[in-house]
């Protein structure tokens, strides 16, 4: 597991043993090389940490946070996880797995936030893992505060007699965000073990809380990795703002020092239309992926991420001789919601 002594001695390391935690991950996850990635687009080379490999309900980066957020909900003592987040959420997903997981209940709220879906987007991918996990939930329209109404729905149940205990959409709070700052310690462990070493970090953002964990958790151990976040929903200031705003409230909770907002890296270029919708760069990433390493992405984050990636790469953003590491967030299942969009990418 995670968190064993393999960094120099006089490496600063953090306790994560002083925060309440619950196992639900499988830890440390592969890095791979991708090879046929790197010829095909010539440029640096490119290697993927396999964070759709958590284990929970297939996987993907929610997990971590959840082994945080289910630790103190189980510190205390509740008997339901509440929490928000778009139809094909895969924090959802997570989240009614976990409570599965830890003999919780489950009730979320779905916002519509996709537009001019068919009927089926709201059955189908991670809809239908959430039914069979036994979340209960509620949709919303589209524009509504939407941890505002999770959290006055977790006190309705309070006064109805549960125990419920509510998480922010993508599990993206300071408690959530120790899940990444415990994978930036596994990065920089990887690299003391095998003498690897990367030189960017490229993900996409989207909630928050994986970006500012993993600025977080580089910047409390003193390892220099810069994090590039490709943003799969707002502008590069606004998403900038909110995730230094979350690194810092990170920070705090780890005992470090805080950072300037100029040590958040975002690029904003490949949000297509918006949040949800895949733009052309979307479904090429999965393709290449596909095709090129038998690697499945999500049409949501890890594609548009992806996108991003290749997009650097063809922009000579990175040196030829850099080492280039892709978090991949998981996300798979939500293909399914999107099957008539992929088929059409694929003529």
């Amino acid at each position: 597991m995670a968190d064993t002594d393999t960094l120099p001695r006089d490496a600063v390391r953090i306790d994560f043993e002083r925060f309440a935690r619950t196992d639900l991950c499988h830890r440390p996850t592969p890095i791979e090389a991708m090879p046929r990635l790197t010829e095909h687009l010539g440029g640096p080379r490119l290697f993927i940490k396999r964070d759709d490999c958590t284990g929970l309900a297939m996987g993907g980066n929610k997990t971590r946070k959840l082994e945080f957020l289910v630790g103190e909900a189980m510190q205390q003592n509740a008997d339901m996880l509440v929490t928000q987040g778009a139809v094909q959420s895969n924090h959802v997903r997570q989240t009614a797995a976990a409570a599965c997981k830890v003999g919780m209940k489950c009730h979320v709220l779905l916002e519509r936030r996709v537009p001019d879906r068919a009927a089926s987007y709201e059955q189908t991918g991670n809809v239908l893992l959430d039914n069979l996990f036994g979340a209960t939930h509620d949709f919303r329209p589209p524009g509504l505060d939407m941890n505002a109404e999770a959290q006055a729905v977790t006190e309705q149940l309070r006064a109805e007699g549960h125990r419920p205990y509510f998480i922010p959409g993508g599990g993206s709070n300071a408690t959530g965000a120790l899940g990444y700052a415990n994978c930036a310690q596994e990065i920089a462990d990887h690299a003391s073990e095998t003498g690897q070493t990367f030189d960017w970090l490229v993900m996409g953002t989207g909630s928050t809380g994986t970006q500012a964990g993993l600025v977080a958790g580089f910047e409390a151990i003193g390892h220099a990795l810069p994090v590039m976040g490709v943003s799969v929903r707002q502008p590069r200031e606004r998403q900038m703002n909110a995730v230094h705003a979350l690194t810092l409230k990170t920070l705090e909770k780890l005992g470090a020092d805080p950072i300037p907002l100029s040590k958040i890296l975002v690029d904003d270029g490949y949000v297509g239309e918006g949040y949800g919708i895949p733009a052309e760069s979307t479904m090429e990433a999965i393709r290449l992926s596909a095709r090129q390493e038998g690697i499945l992405l999500d049409p949501v984050y890890s594609a548009k991420g992806m996108a991003g990636l290749i997009g650097m790469v063809r922009q000579g953003f990175f040196k030829p001789t850099d080492n280039v590491l892709f978090l991949h967030t998981g996300g798979s299942t939500a293909l399914f919601a999107y099957e008539d969009q992929i088929n059409q990418s694929l003529n």
